[in-house]
């Protein structure tokens, strides 16, 4: 069995769910996030694009209810026990097959919580949930109620977040290896991933971002593929990752020379980033950390080129994005808290005159304040 935590941490994890579900007043809970399965149980799949659920009720019983491709899956990787299969067959489905299972754990006319924000929980299959459990139970949106529990790591999970940072760091190495005129943004990938699945890493859960040109302006992947310049600006985001649990980057490097506005841009960024740091400690909100950043580059002159939000959460999340929750933004009330992990990314983009500088760093807080988990220098590099 592929467990990668002790038996004691999914005890502990367990325990926290069940007293929550119980605040709450929730006889069951059902998950459709793959962060809360893999979190919960060790369960480890990309079989949450199709109607999959793990079922929890307050007696502790843990049901999942997936396809037959993820059988063995469950079985090899997580603890989950009871694995119910619904078959794939023209007009089937599967909340027929939750249907017994709740009834099963006597559940009809209780109270169950719903993890409804989640990316298998798809339109379609939220409405045959609803139709299906109208009239049975009462339903709630609890799509938080483990996220909010994830959002603080355990020494456990760190000890796996301090080794995508070290991934993350190597991968850096490469980018100053390869990035050089002349040099294809393919290549620079290629050796990227060469690295940290080298390293013992993981797919992550979205695709590194890079771009050179008027591609550096871009803040997700797209599919064009260019040659380095003589002249040119690399924009480069991406995450060691292992176990699934992610430490973020982000670079704009300058090719062969910098603009004179680079270099302003990367103060700008450096200053923001120390900004953000004095606010990102226990007891503050991270909606303080959000203004640092606004207001150090509002103060700069930059309010047009910076972003709405300045960083996330990271833990163990799944395709398509690496993105956790809560995220930095503007009067974001949710209180820092040692054990939080935070990417904090500064954003400068001028459309103007096609200029960008970005500087993103993972950052664990701890009970007095930070640590970057990252080791590379935050210094303008031009290549």
């Amino acid at each position: 069995m592929g467990l990668h935590f002790s038996k004691e941490e999914f005890k502990s994890r367990k325990s926290k769910v069940l007293n929550s579900m119980k605040e709450q007043n929730i006889d069951a809970l059902l998950m459709f996030r793959q962060e809360s399965m893999y979190w919960l149980t060790g369960y480890d799949t990309f079989g949450y694009v199709f109607f999959q659920t793990l079922i929890l009720d307050k007696n502790g019983n843990v049901i999942l209810l997936t396809r037959a491709p993820d059988l063995r899956q469950a079985q090899n990787t997580s603890n989950i026990e009871d694995i119910r299969i619904w078959i794939d067959k023209d007009g089937s489905n599967p909340t027929d097959d939750l249907k017994i299972i709740l009834d099963e754990l006597n559940l009809k006319g209780k109270k169950l919580g719903i993890e409804y924000e989640a990316y298998g929980m798809t339109g379609r299959n939220a409405l045959r949930l609803n139709e299906s459990l109208k009239n049975y139970c009462t339903v709630e949106d609890q799509s938080e109620l483990i996220t909010k529990i994830r959002v603080v790591k355990s020494q456990e999970e760190i000890v796996y977040v301090k080794k995508a940072a070290e991934l993350a760091d190597k991968a850096l190495d490469e980018v100053w290896k390869y990035a050089k005129a002349g040099v294809s943004e393919s290549k620079i990938l290629a050796e990227m991933n060469r690295v940290i699945f080298e390293g013992g890493g993981d797919y992550p859960a979205n695709e590194f971002i890079i771009g050179s040109g008027k591609n550096a302006l871009l803040c997700r992947y797209q599919a064009e593929k260019q040659i380095l310049n003589n002249q040119d600006q690399l924009t480069v985001e991406w995450a060691g990752t292992f176990r699934h649990y992610h430490s973020a980057m982000f670079r704009t490097i300058p090719i062969g020379k910098a603009d004179p506005n680079h270099h302003k841009m990367h103060e700008a960024c450096v200053e923001a980033l120390k900004n953000c740091e004095t606010k990102l400690k226990p007891g503050n909100k991270i909606g303080e950390v959000f203004d640092a950043h606004a207001k150090t580059f509002d103060d700069l002159g930059f309010n047009k080129a910076r972003m709405n939000a300045c960083g996330y959460s990271l833990g163990a999340t799944f395709s398509p994005n690496w993105m956790d929750w809560p995220m930095l933004y503007n009067s974001n009330p949710y209180e820092i808290e040692s054990g939080n992990v935070f990417f904090m990314h500064m954003i400068l983009m001028d459309s103007e005159n096609q200029l960008a500088m970005n500087l993103g760093e993972t950052y664990l807080v701890t009970e007095n304040g930070n640590e970057r988990l990252g080791n590379q220098k935050l210094d303008l590099v031009i290549l």
